[in-house]
């Protein structure tokens, strides 16, 4: 194990010698949430920084994506959190709503250059003026759709909302009860949802001057009418029959690699992965966003993919800093991660990759992001937005409307009831 050393010089004297006296401090440990190939990247990665830093040793600690964030409360709970953590972007006000839950990054700007992150990205990862993470890219959910399984089905693409829930009955139709043009968890269709109810009304969801909704009554009612027409309309399966396929990633269930499913409201940092697990030689291509008529704002849920934090009990922050600088800015930690965190905000990093070929245009996740480029974006989502118990509030919501247990009346009343004393509890 390599171990950090701090040599004090070795004098000699006519009286004799001084003793040489080293001081050993912790490894650095370093956590993140993905999949087998972010995982290989980062590996890949930090095995360059130990060449780089062979005084500096990082354990790594990596899981998927279910489970990750009870795994870190428990650890930040206990003070036990790793030096440098991957972190969502709606996990701010939980564990650092006044900005001392992660060490202030640009206190360590001697390590880790920001000077190549424009102003916008580093005011994303600021809370109460602390730079508490620093976005490694951003990201937003757009449209992709499977062109084979589309292309049995005689469609388009859908250009507007309407085209949505045309769709539907003609798969039923054409290809059979088990095709669906598309498929959405509870956490795309609420982000989906409210892209319309943004271009309709002009207005966020969450009002959080006031700590509650933004909406009347009526648009929440309209709000969960919307998820109820879709899987009428056989738009979207209900939530109770992807629960019959069982517990895994929508890109690992059969439906999914097989074609069944056609379409996906994804993070275009996240797609590559559900190309990469259909069935040869069907791929995905990215479709239309659609817009309402007259709407000045696409509703997008636009945000950093993901960032890097360091841990307030850092006892090495300086090194964790180097670690990331390494990891965002110096050639050898970018080239080996490529774009296994989606196409990088680091200027350094995009310039190099762009001229090595790496990033390509034909890429689902650069042509998803040049299309989020285009599209208008007044309105910011709140933090709060992603707050975990009000998207496990809804997706019961949702879950008891497929079981037949409450109304979609029932539903909007008790998310709007419920979620209303989640954002004033959450909202500081």
């Amino acid at each position: 194990m390599k171990i950090k050393t701090i040599a004090l010089l070795v004098g000699l004297a006519s009286a004799g010698s001084m003793v040489s006296v080293n001081a050993s401090a912790e490894d650095l440990r370093m956590s993140w949430w993905g999949g087998n190939s972010r995982h290989s990247a980062t590996n890949d990665a930090v095995k360059e920084f130990e060449k780089t830093h062979p005084e500096i040793s990082v354990k790594t600690e990596y899981t998927g994506w279910g489970g990750h964030l009870e795994r870190l409360t428990t650890q930040i709970a206990g003070n036990t959190e790793p030096d440098v953590m991957q972190t969502n972007w709606n996990w701010m006000p939980i564990f650092s709503a006044r900005g001392d839950g992660f060490k202030d990054l640009r206190e360590y700007s001697a390590q880790l250059d920001l000077s190549q992150f424009d102003k916008s990205a580093l005011d994303a990862g600021t809370n109460n003026g602390k730079l508490n993470g620093i976005p490694v890219s951003m990201a937003a959910r757009i449209f992709y759709y499977n062109k084979d399984t589309w292309a049995k089905a005689g469609l388009p693409y859908p250009v507007t909302w309407d085209d949505f829930m045309k769709a539907g009955p003609i798969f039923k139709e054409k290809l059979g009860d088990e095709f669906f043009p598309m498929i959405l968890e509870g956490r795309d269709v609420i982000a989906m949802n409210r892209s319309f109810m943004v271009q309709k009304y002009g207005i966020p969801m969450i009002d959080e001057a006031n700590k509650k909704f933004a909406y009347s009554d009526a648009q929440m009612l309209e709000f969960f009418k919307m998820y109820e027409d879709m899987v009428k309309n056989h738009v979207a399966p209900s939530s109770k029959y992807i629960a019959g396929f069982g517990k895994a990633n929508l890109y690992e269930h059969k439906p999914w690699i097989n074609g069944e499913w056609a379409g996906v409201y994804m993070w275009n940092s996240a797609i590559n992965k559900y190309n990469d697990n259909l069935k040869p030689p069907m791929s995905l291509e990215l479709g239309f966003y659609p817009m309402k008529k007259g709407a000045d704002d696409a509703g997008l849920f636009y945000k950093p993919a993901l960032m890097f934090s360091i841990g307030k009990n850092s006892k090495n922050p300086e090194d964790a800093a180097k670690l990331i600088n390494f990891l965002l800015n110096e050639p050898a930690g970018y080239n080996a991660m490529g774009l296994a965190r989606g196409v990088p905000l680091s200027l350094a990093a995009r310039r190099a990759l762009s001229l090595d070929g790496t990033i390509k245009d034909s890429d689902l996740s650069v042509a998803g992001l040049a299309q989020i480029d285009d599209l208008p974006k007044k309105i910011l989502t709140s933090a709060h937005f992603e707050n975990p118990k009000l998207l496990g509030l809804f997706e019961e919501m949702i879950e008891k409307m497929d079981q037949g247990d409450i109304t979609v009346e029932e539903a909007a009343k008790e998310f709007m009831s419920q979620g209303n004393r989640i954002l004033r509890r959450a909202i500081k």
